[in-house]
């Protein structure tokens, strides 16, 4: 197959999901909206830059020093703010060069790997050339598309509804997706495919070991708008009252000024670390000494981090929201909680620290889960052949 993606080139959730093809040696063409050296062999790389390139997020050598500068000074909340109203208008003239591209690379499939941007992008350019046949344009929708972006403004809801109409067939990492689906506009009569985002487990990397004996606790999620940190960090000083030795480590959080503010403000010293960004390795090994994952968010679909966190055999607590019940049913495999409600995370979190045979009984079923569900060469073997059918 000739597969041209519409991805983010930084992103290892995609890249881990191209792997699979590039290793299979289909011919793979990757169009990125950042800048990047991605470490895979693609048979083409192209940067069709939009407003900000990425500069917004974590800046690029060829950014100079204001993205990086943006990045410290703006919270996700305001950089969530500044993509929603700056990128959509930077789109038709992206849209030119990518139907340029797909006129000379003629690909087989194209699939864009989330609805805001990529899919967007895809969509727009297709839009250019409405007679002309086009590839079948497969749509991933991840966690937040619709309930977070889609809605965010008058803009943002017509491109999503324009995506939806031009998308072939959708790849969704939750059940809940293919429902709002209908309701931004696509057809009940196109395909979907309902699969782990960055392509499912490599048990190679996520395994577990014994039991961790240390009472850790990761919060994987990092600084973004939908994630409630805030919840998160009133939280700890009511489980250290109790539980003075446990701690807690945030991948993803090294020098980011909320983060550090919320440091210094608890004061809670050596109990809780602030981490750089980790390696998927560096991650695994952080899951296997963690008793406990967090994932405590008002938007999501199926966060990788928790199903790597489950393979490593870390017990979860969650947002309760309709996606994450999908995979977790309260007091069997996990705990669910108000993801606005500190002492009701502090519980949960002291709950699941006390309780051995949750803990253990959880582990039992999330390992089943995994495999079942979630193993990558499964997962991507029936993304292949899902691929092949729309072909």
């Amino acid at each position: 197959m000739r597969i041209l993606f519409i991805a983010d080139g930084r992103s290892q959730i995609a890249l881990n999901w191209m792997r699979y093809f590039v290793e299979s040696e289909h011919e793979v063409h990757l169009v990125s909206l950042y800048p990047g050296e991605p470490d895979l062999e693609f048979d083409s790389f192209t940067y069709i830059p939009v407003a900000f390139s990425g500069a917004v997020e974590q800046g690029s050598k060829g950014a100079g020093g204001s993205g990086s500068l943006l990045k410290k000074l703006a919270t996700p909340q305001v950089r969530t703010w500044l993509r929603h109203h700056f990128i959509p208008r930077s789109l038709p003239a992206a849209a030119s060069q990518l139907q340029s591209l797909i006129s000379n690379l003629q690909p087989d499939l194209i699939h864009a790997m989330r609805i805001p941007y990529e899919g967007m992008l895809a969509a727009v350019a297709l839009s250019l050339t409405p007679d002309a046949p086009s590839p079948p344009l497969l749509i991933s929708v991840w966690g937040n598309d619709f309930t977070l972006h889609a809605p965010a403004t008058r803009r943002l809801t017509k491109l999503t509804r324009q995506t939806m109409k031009f998308a072939d067939a959708l790849h969704t990492d939750c059940v809940r997706d293919l429902g709002l689906a209908g309701e931004w506009g696509f057809s009940n009569e196109k395909p979907g495919v309902v699969l782990p985002g960055a392509g499912g487990i490599q048990k190679e990397i996520f395994f577990p070991n014994e039991e961790a004996i240390e009472k850790i606790v990761i919060n994987p999620r990092g600084m973004r708008a939908y994630v409630q940190n805030e919840t998160f960090f009133k939280a700890i000083p009511l489980i250290l009252e109790s539980q003075p030795n446990v701690q807690f480590i945030c991948p993803a959080m090294q020098n980011q000024p909320e983060a550090v503010v919320w440091v210094s403000r608890l004061g809670a010293g050596k109990s809780l670390q602030l981490l750089p960004h980790l390696t998927r390795i560096q991650m695994a090994e952080a899951f296997r000494r963690s008793q406990i994952v967090l994932s405590i968010t008002t938007h999501d679909g199926t966060p990788n981090t928790l199903l790597e966190a489950l393979a490593c055999g870390c017990f979860p607590i969650v947002g309760n929201i309709e996606s994450l019940r999908e995979w977790i049913t309260h007091g069997e495999n996990g705990l669910l909680v108000d993801p606005k409600d500190p002492k009701g995370l502090a519980d949960a979190i002291l709950r699941a620290l006390q309780d051995d045979a949750l803990r253990v009984r959880a582990r039992e079923q999330n390992l089943k889960l995994i495999a079942e569900r979630a193993e990558y060469s499964k997962v991507m073997g029936d993304a292949e052949e899902f691929y092949q059918g729309l072909i």
